[in-house]
């Protein structure tokens, strides 16, 4: 017999937690614009959206102090992630920020790519001392299939973004949702990145996080699809997943990962250094995390 909701959440806070040695500080992340996006997607696993501020847009100053900070810890590279990065006014002068310190990663829809802004992100990536890596977001290779998921015009508008991006000379990637209704054509993402002028198309293949708009849009976790103590007894368990050597920074405090920042249990404290220790890995979307070996990052 299935139990329901409120059983499991009594059930689940009964139960001692499964947490992850913290190994050391490899990534950072920037939850630059919290939740606050140009669009809402129906399966995001954050809940983002123009009117969605549940986590505010960071100011420079706390962007600059926790990039300091990590560094200080020994960080090897810095993402920036929302919400969309590019609704920030001072995403520019953040970007240089952080391209002083160490190699940057940007999560974008690419939508507000305009050939202005790409020619400034062109030339950050021609002449910063550190590598900058674009990932722009598209869960299909075509209006139809991407729209249904994006919403309207959205396929269109980041099309133009890539093209923009690979005019000024950024070698991007494209991240794909791989979701249960929504199986994505792998070559016809190739041969469309071509014909935008992306001379060497790279893809990210993301897998369905069944939390935030997902989880009402097709279906929730199950109670068995959740992580067990023996799964983390393998030796190479702390580096399985990015909470073993990354941490999220939003304007609410420090958590294990971007996908994790609406679920208050996993809130690890104010600063970096109070979230160096073991993180909380009874999630059911760590069980996702674990079984596709993925990280946001790599």
């Amino acid at each position: 017999m299935r139990l329901s909701a409120e059983e499991e959440a009594s059930v689940q806070s009964a139960r001692p937690r499964l947490e992850l040695p913290f190994l050391y500080l490899d990534t950072l992340w920037l939850q630059v614009t919290g939740t606050i996006c140009n669009i809402a997607c129906r399966h995001c696993f954050i809940s983002c959206g123009p009117k969605v501020d549940k986590h505010k847009m960071m100011s420079r100053k706390l962007c600059r102090e926790s990039m300091r900070d990590a560094v200080r810890k020994g960080v090897r590279e810095i993402w920036f992630t929302g919400g969309e990065p590019f609704l920030h006014e001072q995403i520019l002068e953040i970007l240089d920020d952080a391209l002083a310190l160490a190699p940057v990663g940007v999560l974008s829809n690419g939508m507000l790519i305009t050939p202005e802004l790409a020619e400034a992100l062109g030339e950050r990536f021609r002449t910063a001392p550190y590598n900058l890596e674009i990932r722009i977001s598209l869960d299909g290779p075509d209006e139809e299939s991407n729209d249904r998921i994006r919403g309207n015009g959205v396929f269109e508008a980041t099309c133009r973004g890539i093209r923009n991006l690979a005019k000024a000379g950024v070698e991007l990637i494209v991240a794909v949702s791989v979701l249960d209704d929504n199986e994505p054509d792998r070559e016809r993402f190739m041969e469309l990145l071509r014909e935008l002028g992306v001379p060497r198309p790279r893809v990210k293949w993301i897998p369905v996080f069944r939390i935030g708009r997902e989880a009402g849009r097709q279906r929730s976790y199950e109670p068995w699809e959740v992580l067990a103590a023996e799964d983390l007894a393998v030796e190479d368990a702390a580096v399985r997943l990015m909470c073993g050597t990354g941490r999220t920074v939003t304007s609410e405090g420090v958590f294990p990962c971007p996908i994790l920042i609406n679920e208050p249990a996993f809130r690890m404290g104010d600063s970096l250094e109070q979230a160096r220790g073991s993180a909380p890995v009874d999630h059911p979307a760590c069980s996702t995390c674990w079984q596709e070996s993925f990280s946001c990052s790599t």
